[in-house]
């Protein structure tokens, strides 16, 4: 059982329905995004049970944001973040959600919609637009610039369209053609003008992170009343890759350090040190003053050293951890990526 009561979301969307060809009405997938508070949960319990197909929104709870934005009892769980999850393990959809930290981006079908559509043996992933994610690129200036050119409607602050030179930085980067840029290195460019803009962008020097969103995806969100945050965003474009390192106990132990520190995001974390030649530990690809992020699958944030330890030698004789270097979690706090948001890089 796992629970979540959100802060605050987003207001109830109207289910709209669709008549098929083969005459069963199918209710439309609906989209919620919940955030809470770090001493809070999203307010729902998410079920396997025993004759009941999907992943089932269990035990409302009444008055939190979950119940007050729409989610109902036994709606089916089609994607968390933008990622597709009918088919996968159910174990594997609660750390997704718990993956997320505070701010989740979910899709759920009414039950009947969800079972009616599993028995005319329907896609439900062909429901669901392709991709709904923002994303996050980071662009690095050539002789010719970065490779793309911003327009904005005069007398406007914050709306701001990007034309990206083909095979350009920016192309390169993964900006899509005619975008919007939301945020300029973890900032929101929302209250910028054309000028202040231009002149952020000549002060990032030879590199810049961009939080665009296409068309599309600009529009999936203004529909329904979603903020887009970075939080959301695609990050697969970015540099500096979180690495998982699996070990198997040896005679003398994995061989590594762990202790706790200041981060470079504020509050402290959990990071690995004496790293001995030779054993499981540098053998997994464990570095000096990797930051550990998870362990065997699940989000350590918030949790002290002695509670990180006791997740480790939870199995006696190995552990799988999710780490980053100093450099790549530098980064990722510059530009606004979280340690929840890190675990699904």
């Amino acid at each position: 059982k796992f629970e979540f009561n959100p802060k605050v979301g987003i207001d109830n969307p109207a289910l709209t329905l669709t008549e098929d060809t083969d005459g069963e009405g199918l209710g439309e997938p609906r989209f919620y995004l919940l955030t809470k508070e770090s001493s809070e949960t999203f307010g729902f319990c998410l079920h396997e049970e025993l004759g009941c197909q999907g992943h089932v929104i269990r035990q409302i709870e009444q008055g939190g944001v979950a119940q007050r934005r729409g989610l109902q009892d036994g709606d089916r769980l089609l994607q968390v973040n933008g990622h597709f999850v009918d088919h996968m393990d159910h174990l594997r959809v609660v750390q997704k959600i718990k993956a997320s930290g505070n701010q989740v981006l979910l899709a759920v079908l009414d039950g009947h919609s969800y079972e009616a559509a599993k028995s005319l043996g329907r896609d439900l992933s062909h429901m669901l637009p392709d991709d709904i994610r923002p994303r996050l690129c980071h662009v690095t200036r050539d002789k010719s610039g970065f490779g793309f050119n911003v327009s904005c409607p005069e007398g406007t602050k914050g709306t701001f369209q990007l034309s990206v030179l083909q095979d350009g930085p920016a192309d390169r980067a993964g900006v899509p053609p005619g975008s919007w840029l939301l945020e300029l290195n973890g900032d929101s460019v929302k209250s910028y003008s054309y000028t202040q803009l231009i002149k952020k962008l000549k002060q990032s020097g030879n590199k810049v992170t961009l939080l665009v969103a296409s068309s599309a995806v600009e529009e999936f969100y203004r529909l329904r009343g979603l903020r887009v945050t970075a939080a959301l965003a695609d990050t697969s474009r970015l540099p500096f890759k979180v690495r998982e390192l699996h070990m198997v106990k040896g005679p003398a132990g994995y061989g590594f350090l762990l202790k706790e520190d200041d981060c470079s995001s504020g509050g402290v974390g959990q990071f690995l040190w004496e790293v001995d030649a030779g054993l499981p530990a540098e053998q997994a690809g464990m570095k000096e003053g990797d930051r550990v992020l998870a362990v065997n699958g699940e989000s350590i944030e918030g949790l002290n050293h002695e509670q990180t330890v006791q997740r480790i030698r939870a199995h006696q004789d190995q552990v799988t951890l999710l780490v980053i270097d100093p450099a790549g979690d530098e980064f990722y706090h510059s530009v606004g990526v979280g340690g929840a948001l890190l675990l699904c890089l």
